[in-house]
């Protein structure tokens, strides 16, 4: 008789089943969200914002973002099984039942709002809230298994990030931090399809259209191209938008000519590794370009 390796809830060290909780926040997709909402605070306040604002802001975020992903884990647990990269996740495994899972990511949303709410401002609350039914109904339960361009359209969820941290010390939105939201909405798919390039049989076992999954190597690369291009576009219009000088403006231009170049690597070679490359360099492009705003904004104060 074949002996079953999931693991049951109850026979788990309160060490493993704490690890599993926090696994279903998907601690590095936080960490990034994160790393735009600081910078944007400093645009937004042309300067440091009060650190108990950027810390409750913060909070915040980070509760709404890793309450959103757990609710991904909930709905996907069924496609999750069939893919070798998203095999280990906890309801999976089998170290959070699926009632838990729920129960635990609406918790973190709750609380997220009323953090917020109470802390920082509605605005700010209410955005959080949108980017977590945003991702939940549009990207998870609609688009992410019906359309090639699932990632294009949802993505949007994880560019809602700057406009909670604009608005946390504005109290309002403008025309600058919806040019940030455009960035890492353009960003995304670029991002995210070059990780799918290596992990398409996965898509395809689950029957997940992701555009790699579904489309010629080519045309994906064709793709990221386009969007790799007009991703430096939207960054130097921020420059104008908000006003930021020549090191912010320096910085885009070569973050994004080296983001451009690997691209065009892709379309080129067309391998797995060449994707890998250019999607472990979107992440240090991200963190670099919103870094460098908040840079440029000190030098000027």
């Amino acid at each position: 008789m074949a002996i079953s390796t999931v693991a049951l809830p109850g026979r788990i060290s309160t060490g493993a089943r704490v690890g599993a909780y926090v696994a279903l926040t998907k601690p590095r997709i936080i960490e990034l969200l994160l790393i735009t909402t600081l910078p944007t605070m400093i645009v937004a306040q042309r300067g440091l914002p009060p650190v108990w604002l950027m810390a409750a802001t913060l909070l915040g975020g980070a509760l709404a973002a890793g309450g959103a992903n757990a609710i991904n884990m909930f709905v996907d647990r069924d496609i999750d099984k069939l893919m070798h990269r998203t095999s280990k996740r906890p309801l999976v495994t089998g170290a959070v039942t699926p009632r838990n899972a729920l129960v635990f990511a609406i918790t973190l949303e709750i609380a997220a709002f009323v953090e917020l709410w109470a802390w920082v401002n509605l605005l700010s609350a209410a955005l959080a809230i949108s980017a977590t039914l945003f991702y939940v109904f549009v990207y998870t339960l609609w688009l992410k298994r019906t359309s090639s361009q699932n990632i294009v359209i949802g993505g949007a969820a994880g560019a809602v990030p700057v406009l909670v941290g604009w608005a946390a010390v504005t109290d309002s939105l403008s025309w600058t931090p919806v040019v940030m939201f455009a960035i890492i909405f353009v960003w995304t798919p670029p991002h995210f399809w070059a990780l799918a390039v290596k992990y398409k049989d996965d898509y395809q076992a689950a029957s997940v259209p992701m555009l790699p999954a579904v489309a010629t190597f080519k045309r994906t690369a064709r793709e990221i191209l386009l969007y790799s291009i007009a991703l430096v576009g939207v960054s130097l219009l921020l420059a104008v938008v908000a006003t930021l000088g020549v090191i912010y403006v320096a910085a885009a231009v070569v973050l994004g000519v080296v983001f451009v170049a690997l691209a065009v690597r892709l379309m080129r070679q067309q391998t797995p590794k060449a994707a890998m490359q250019l999607f472990s360099y979107s992440i240090t492009y991200l963190t670099l370009l919103f870094v460098f705003m908040a840079i440029d904004i000190f030098t000027k104060h």
